[in-house]
Protein backbone atom coordinates (compact mmCIF):
# COMPACT_ATOMS: atom_id res chain seq x y z
CA UNK A 1 0.00 0.00 0.00
CA UNK A 2 1.40 2.98 -1.02
CA UNK A 3 0.35 5.29 1.52
CA UNK A 4 2.18 8.58 -0.01
CA UNK A 5 -0.17 8.46 -2.98
CA UNK A 6 -3.37 8.31 -1.45
CA UNK A 7 -5.67 10.59 -0.17
CA UNK A 8 -7.41 10.60 2.94
CA UNK A 9 -10.30 8.81 1.78
CA UNK A 10 -8.33 6.62 -0.30
CA UNK A 11 -6.87 5.48 2.89
CA UNK A 12 -9.77 5.01 4.71
CA UNK A 13 -11.18 3.03 2.39
CA UNK A 14 -8.66 0.64 1.76
CA UNK A 15 -7.85 0.08 5.55
CA UNK A 16 -11.69 -0.54 6.05
CA UNK A 17 -11.91 -2.97 2.86
CA UNK A 18 -8.66 -5.01 4.94
CA UNK A 19 -10.40 -5.07 7.74
CA UNK A 20 -13.76 -6.13 6.43
CA UNK A 21 -12.18 -8.58 3.92
CA UNK A 22 -10.34 -10.18 7.27
CA UNK A 23 -13.79 -10.06 9.30
CA UNK A 24 -15.34 -11.98 6.32
CA UNK A 25 -13.43 -14.93 6.17
CA UNK A 26 -15.37 -16.40 9.75
CA UNK A 27 -18.71 -16.49 9.70
CA UNK A 28 -20.29 -14.08 11.91
CA UNK A 29 -22.31 -17.21 13.68
CA UNK A 30 -18.88 -18.43 14.97
CA UNK A 31 -18.29 -15.40 16.71
CA UNK A 32 -21.46 -17.06 18.99
CA UNK A 33 -20.89 -19.33 22.03
CA UNK A 34 -24.11 -20.76 23.10
CA UNK A 35 -26.45 -24.09 21.05
CA UNK A 36 -29.49 -22.77 18.84
CA UNK A 37 -31.35 -24.44 22.16
CA UNK A 38 -33.36 -21.02 23.52
CA UNK A 39 -33.89 -23.48 26.59
CA UNK A 40 -30.28 -23.46 27.88
CA UNK A 41 -29.60 -20.28 29.67
CA UNK A 42 -26.30 -20.68 30.77
CA UNK A 43 -24.47 -18.04 29.03
CA UNK A 44 -21.36 -17.47 27.99
CA UNK A 45 -21.10 -13.90 26.17
CA UNK A 46 -18.53 -13.67 23.47
CA UNK A 47 -17.00 -10.83 25.16
CA UNK A 48 -14.15 -12.62 25.86
CA UNK A 49 -13.34 -10.82 29.86
CA UNK A 50 -16.39 -9.31 30.07
CA UNK A 51 -18.34 -13.05 30.78
CA UNK A 52 -21.86 -12.86 31.88
CA UNK A 53 -23.55 -15.61 33.11
CA UNK A 54 -27.67 -16.02 32.64
CA UNK A 55 -29.41 -18.58 34.35
CA UNK A 56 -33.04 -16.99 34.77
CA UNK A 57 -34.52 -13.89 32.89
CA UNK A 58 -34.09 -12.19 36.38
CA UNK A 59 -30.36 -12.09 35.94
CA UNK A 60 -30.46 -9.70 33.12
CA UNK A 61 -32.11 -7.50 34.86
CA UNK A 62 -28.46 -5.77 36.10
CA UNK A 63 -27.29 -5.37 32.16
CA UNK A 64 -30.33 -3.18 31.26
CA UNK A 65 -31.19 0.60 30.81
CA UNK A 66 -34.48 0.78 31.48
CA UNK A 67 -35.36 3.04 28.75
CA UNK A 68 -38.52 5.91 28.66
CA UNK A 69 -37.20 8.37 25.84
CA UNK A 70 -40.77 9.25 24.24
CA UNK A 71 -41.03 13.29 23.81
CA UNK A 72 -44.71 12.72 25.24
CA UNK A 73 -43.65 11.21 28.65
CA UNK A 74 -45.64 12.89 31.54
CA UNK A 75 -44.30 12.94 35.09
CA UNK A 76 -46.68 9.35 35.74
CA UNK A 77 -44.81 7.20 33.36
CA UNK A 78 -41.03 8.96 34.54
CA UNK A 79 -41.69 7.86 38.24
CA UNK A 80 -43.09 4.67 37.06
CA UNK A 81 -39.97 4.17 35.02
CA UNK A 82 -37.84 5.04 38.42
CA UNK A 83 -40.17 2.19 40.51
CA UNK A 84 -39.59 -0.04 38.16
CA UNK A 85 -36.02 0.37 37.76
CA UNK A 86 -35.63 -0.23 42.03
CA UNK A 87 -37.99 -3.23 41.83
CA UNK A 88 -36.54 -5.01 39.15
CA UNK A 89 -32.68 -3.70 39.89
CA UNK A 90 -31.64 -2.44 36.57
CA UNK A 91 -28.62 -0.45 35.95
CA UNK A 92 -29.96 2.78 35.16
CA UNK A 93 -33.34 4.74 33.72
CA UNK A 94 -32.36 6.10 30.64
CA UNK A 95 -34.19 9.41 29.96
CA UNK A 96 -34.16 12.68 28.27
CA UNK A 97 -32.19 15.52 29.65
CA UNK A 98 -35.33 17.49 30.76
CA UNK A 99 -35.57 14.58 33.43
CA UNK A 100 -32.42 13.90 34.51
CA UNK A 101 -32.87 15.99 37.75
CA UNK A 102 -36.28 14.23 38.85
CA UNK A 103 -34.90 10.94 38.34
CA UNK A 104 -31.90 11.99 40.31
CA UNK A 105 -34.25 12.67 43.34
CA UNK A 106 -36.21 10.05 42.87
CA UNK A 107 -33.05 7.32 42.49
CA UNK A 108 -30.75 8.68 45.27
CA UNK A 109 -29.82 5.96 47.60
CA UNK A 110 -30.95 2.79 45.42
CA UNK A 111 -28.01 2.20 43.84
CA UNK A 112 -29.86 2.79 40.34
CA UNK A 113 -27.82 5.39 38.38
CA UNK A 114 -29.09 7.75 36.06
CA UNK A 115 -28.44 7.56 32.01
CA UNK A 116 -28.86 11.11 30.43
CA UNK A 117 -29.12 10.80 26.28
CA UNK A 118 -26.70 13.80 24.56
CA UNK A 119 -27.35 15.34 21.14
CA UNK A 120 -30.38 13.08 20.90
CA UNK A 121 -32.21 11.46 18.61
CA UNK A 122 -29.60 12.83 15.21
CA UNK A 123 -26.59 13.83 16.55
CA UNK A 124 -26.39 16.49 14.30
CA UNK A 125 -26.15 19.28 17.36
CA UNK A 126 -22.82 21.13 16.86
CA UNK A 127 -19.94 19.51 19.31
CA UNK A 128 -20.14 22.61 22.06
CA UNK A 129 -24.08 21.97 22.34
CA UNK A 130 -23.54 18.48 23.22
CA UNK A 131 -20.99 19.31 25.38
CA UNK A 132 -22.99 21.90 27.57
CA UNK A 133 -25.81 19.44 27.60
CA UNK A 134 -23.25 16.73 29.09
CA UNK A 135 -22.18 18.82 31.53
CA UNK A 136 -25.49 20.03 32.60
CA UNK A 137 -26.65 16.30 32.85
CA UNK A 138 -23.81 15.33 35.15
CA UNK A 139 -24.50 18.66 37.20
CA UNK A 140 -28.36 17.40 37.35
CA UNK A 141 -26.91 13.60 38.48
CA UNK A 142 -26.29 11.68 35.40
CA UNK A 143 -23.88 9.46 35.85
CA UNK A 144 -24.21 8.12 32.67
CA UNK A 145 -23.74 9.95 29.14
CA UNK A 146 -24.90 8.22 25.51
CA UNK A 147 -23.89 10.74 23.16
CA UNK A 148 -25.14 10.20 19.25
CA UNK A 149 -22.53 10.16 16.72
CA UNK A 150 -22.00 12.90 13.88
CA UNK A 151 -23.34 10.23 11.76
CA UNK A 152 -23.73 12.61 8.62
CA UNK A 153 -19.86 13.70 9.15
CA UNK A 154 -19.38 9.81 9.28
CA UNK A 155 -20.97 9.09 6.18
CA UNK A 156 -19.08 12.25 4.51
CA UNK A 157 -15.76 10.48 5.48
CA UNK A 158 -14.88 13.47 7.71
CA UNK A 159 -13.69 11.38 10.69
CA UNK A 160 -11.89 14.47 11.74
CA UNK A 161 -15.06 15.90 12.58
CA UNK A 162 -16.35 12.64 14.32
CA UNK A 163 -13.51 12.28 16.87
CA UNK A 164 -13.42 16.18 17.28
CA UNK A 165 -17.28 15.51 18.49
CA UNK A 166 -16.84 12.20 20.47
CA UNK A 167 -13.59 14.56 22.55
CA UNK A 168 -15.96 17.25 23.15
CA UNK A 169 -18.54 15.28 24.91
CA UNK A 170 -15.89 12.92 27.02
CA UNK A 171 -13.58 16.21 27.65
CA UNK A 172 -17.36 17.26 28.99
CA UNK A 173 -17.69 13.88 31.55
CA UNK A 174 -16.69 13.68 35.35
CA UNK A 175 -13.69 10.29 35.90
CA UNK A 176 -16.65 8.60 37.50
CA UNK A 177 -19.07 9.32 34.40
CA UNK A 178 -19.91 5.82 32.24
CA UNK A 179 -19.54 7.08 28.26
CA UNK A 180 -21.61 5.38 25.64
CA UNK A 181 -21.21 6.35 21.94
CA UNK A 182 -24.31 5.75 19.57
CA UNK A 183 -22.92 5.08 16.04
CA UNK A 184 -26.85 4.48 14.80
CA UNK A 185 -25.90 1.00 12.92
CA UNK A 186 -28.73 0.72 10.95
CA UNK A 187 -27.40 4.02 8.61
CA UNK A 188 -24.24 2.59 8.62
CA UNK A 189 -22.47 0.47 6.05
CA UNK A 190 -20.10 -2.50 7.54
CA UNK A 191 -17.38 -0.53 6.69
CA UNK A 192 -18.35 2.15 8.42
CA UNK A 193 -19.91 0.23 11.43
CA UNK A 194 -15.80 -0.62 12.07
CA UNK A 195 -14.48 3.01 11.58
CA UNK A 196 -16.76 4.78 13.86
CA UNK A 197 -16.40 1.53 16.48
CA UNK A 198 -12.86 2.39 15.99
CA UNK A 199 -12.78 6.08 16.66
CA UNK A 200 -15.12 5.25 19.37
CA UNK A 201 -12.54 2.96 21.29
CA UNK A 202 -9.90 5.29 20.45
CA UNK A 203 -11.32 8.12 22.09
CA UNK A 204 -11.71 6.11 25.16
CA UNK A 205 -15.36 5.89 25.48
CA UNK A 206 -16.45 2.86 28.14
CA UNK A 207 -18.98 1.66 25.36
CA UNK A 208 -19.96 1.25 22.12
CA UNK A 209 -23.94 1.61 21.30
CA UNK A 210 -25.45 0.16 18.26
CA UNK A 211 -28.67 2.42 18.19
CA UNK A 212 -31.03 5.33 18.90
CA UNK A 213 -34.72 3.06 18.80
CA UNK A 214 -36.19 6.02 16.91
CA UNK A 215 -34.14 5.62 13.42
CA UNK A 216 -34.71 3.18 10.47
CA UNK A 217 -34.18 0.00 13.14
CA UNK A 218 -31.95 -0.91 16.20
CA UNK A 219 -30.02 -3.42 17.05
CA UNK A 220 -28.78 -6.93 15.76
CA UNK A 221 -26.87 -9.82 16.27
CA UNK A 222 -25.11 -9.09 13.19
CA UNK A 223 -23.90 -6.02 14.34
CA UNK A 224 -23.28 -6.79 18.10
CA UNK A 225 -20.74 -9.82 16.50
CA UNK A 226 -19.21 -7.53 14.16
CA UNK A 227 -18.50 -4.46 17.01
CA UNK A 228 -17.04 -7.39 19.16
CA UNK A 229 -14.91 -8.24 16.27
CA UNK A 230 -13.95 -4.66 15.96
CA UNK A 231 -13.43 -3.52 19.44
CA UNK A 232 -11.60 -6.76 21.31
CA UNK A 233 -12.77 -8.87 23.91
CA UNK A 234 -12.81 -6.06 26.77
CA UNK A 235 -14.30 -2.69 25.60
CA UNK A 236 -18.07 -3.10 26.06
CA UNK A 237 -21.41 -3.01 23.78
CA UNK A 238 -25.14 -1.85 24.28
CA UNK A 239 -27.49 -3.22 22.01
CA UNK A 240 -30.56 -0.77 22.24
CA UNK A 241 -33.52 -0.65 19.61
CA UNK A 242 -35.86 -3.24 18.88
CA UNK A 243 -35.32 -5.55 22.18
CA UNK A 244 -38.74 -6.39 22.83
CA UNK A 245 -38.94 -10.24 24.29
CA UNK A 246 -36.30 -12.27 26.36
CA UNK A 247 -34.93 -13.96 23.30
CA UNK A 248 -34.35 -10.99 21.61
CA UNK A 249 -32.17 -9.70 24.90
CA UNK A 250 -30.62 -13.31 25.45
CA UNK A 251 -29.55 -13.80 21.57
CA UNK A 252 -27.62 -9.33 21.69
CA UNK A 253 -25.86 -10.88 25.38
CA UNK A 254 -25.03 -14.26 23.55
CA UNK A 255 -23.72 -11.93 20.31
CA UNK A 256 -21.32 -9.86 22.28
CA UNK A 257 -23.35 -6.65 23.92
CA UNK A 258 -22.67 -6.34 27.52
CA UNK A 259 -25.67 -4.03 28.14
CA UNK A 260 -29.02 -3.96 26.93
CA UNK A 261 -31.01 -0.34 26.43
CA UNK A 262 -35.35 -1.82 26.64
CA UNK A 263 -38.40 -0.01 27.32
CA UNK A 264 -39.82 -3.47 27.47
CA UNK A 265 -37.71 -4.30 30.41
CA UNK A 266 -39.96 -5.87 32.77
CA UNK A 267 -41.89 -7.48 30.55
CA UNK A 268 -38.16 -9.17 29.22
CA UNK A 269 -37.23 -9.89 32.75
CA UNK A 270 -40.75 -11.77 33.90
CA UNK A 271 -40.70 -14.32 31.64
Amino acid sequence: MDIDKMDKKELIDKISDEIISKLKKTSFSDNLSFKSDLGNKNIQDSSGDCQIQINTPADLAPYIDHTLLKPDATEVQVQKLCEEAVQYNFCTVCVNPSWVTYCARKLRGTGVKVCAVVGFPLGATDSRTKAYETRNAIENGAGEIDTVINVGALRNGDLKTVEADLRAVLTACRNTTTTKAIIETCLLSDEEKVIASQLVKKVGYNFVKTSTGFSTAGATAHDIALIRRTVGPKMEIKAAGGIRIYEDALLMIRSGATRLGCSASVKIVSV
